[in-house]
């Protein structure tokens, strides 16, 4: 397995490339936006021009992961021979069992079909294809490159075969895998989310500001991170479309998205990528304080 397509050139899909491309694979990077692609390279270059002024790559070593890399915006040309393909498009199950479709038309029957989601049925997106045994999910955490976190979750009908060659290629990549099965939200954001919720509930009703959330949490619970500042940084809209993934698939009244999650949504306060969520942030300033108020 040598040759890796990405379909979706945002932050996961960049992240990706950019890992699989380091460890020595040919990879097609994908979007239907040429802007997105350019941006993506541009990023990837970056991110390896940090790791070369850290002396833990070399000159070549950056020379040759940016030489692995190939763009496309047709879906065809991009995945026709390849031996895995990861999708990392936007968190829309319409648009992923399109994707999908297209997959299982345009790729040999080799060919593994992931899915980077990070909530949706792995078995609903495999029922899309006619080769069910051959999907699976692979949930990468961001930031791809820092973090060794890869969930790989089975589908209904996912082979074991498929399943150990997708466990041994995220080793391949210095990444830590763990197996999980196709239930909402997987572990990580089964686990995740209601905690997410529960800060935002806490600070819904007043029961402590912004700051002493996160604070709390941190110092408290050793979280590198506060829950508010960490949805802050997933994107809140993210959050809310796994809420209601959860809801959804349990009908349990404790996966309910708070109230004040869906109006800053709705607001369109979605966090550091519009520059406020519950903190604003400034470009070119790495300090963060607290958007206000929060009714």
């Amino acid at each position: 397995m040598k040759n890796i397509a990405v379909i979706g050139a945002g932050t996961m899909g960049n992240g990706i490339a950019h890992v699989f491309a380091m460890n020595g694979y040919k990879v097609s990077l994908l979007d239907i936006s040429q802007e997105s692609l350019d941006k993506a390279i541009s990023t990837i270059d970056k991110n390896l021009q940090r790791m070369l002024d850290k002396e833990k790559i070399s000159t070549q070593d950056k020379d040759n992961s940016l030489a692995n890399i190939t763009t496309y915006t047709s879906l065809p040309d991009g995945v026709k021979d390849c031996d895995l393909v990861i999708e990392a498009a936007t968190e829309n199950i319409d648009l992923k069992l399109k994707i999908f479709q297209q997959l299982d038309e345009h790729t040999s029957d080799h060919c593994i079909l992931a899915t980077n989601t990070s909530s949706i049925s792995i078995t609903k997106i495999a029922a899309a294809t006619n080769r069910p045994d051959k999907v699976i999910g692979m949930h990468f955490m961001n930031p791809v490159p820092i973090m060794k976190l890869v969930e790989v979750i089975r589908g209904y009908q996912t082979s074991d075969e498929v399943t150990t060659t997708i466990m041994n290629l995220s080793k391949d990549i210095s990444k830590i895998p763990v197996e999980v099965n196709d239930y909402p939200g997987f572990v990580a954001n089964r686990i995740l989310m209601p905690m997410i919720n529960e800060a935002i509930y806490t600070l819904h009703e007043g029961v402590a500001g912004v700051q002493e959330i996160d604070t709390v949490m941190k110092l408290g619970m050793a979280h590198p991170m506060g829950p508010l500042q960490l949805a802050d940084f997933i994107g809140l809209d993210v959050c809310l479309a796994i809420l209601e993934v959860l809801q959804d698939g349990f009908g349990l009244p404790k996966y309910a998205p708070c109230p004040l999650l869906v109006n800053m949504v709705t607001a369109k306060k979605l966090g550091r990528k519009t520059g406020e969520g519950f903190y604003i942030y400034e470009k070119g300033s790495k300090g963060m304080k607290v958007a206000g108020a929060f009714v």
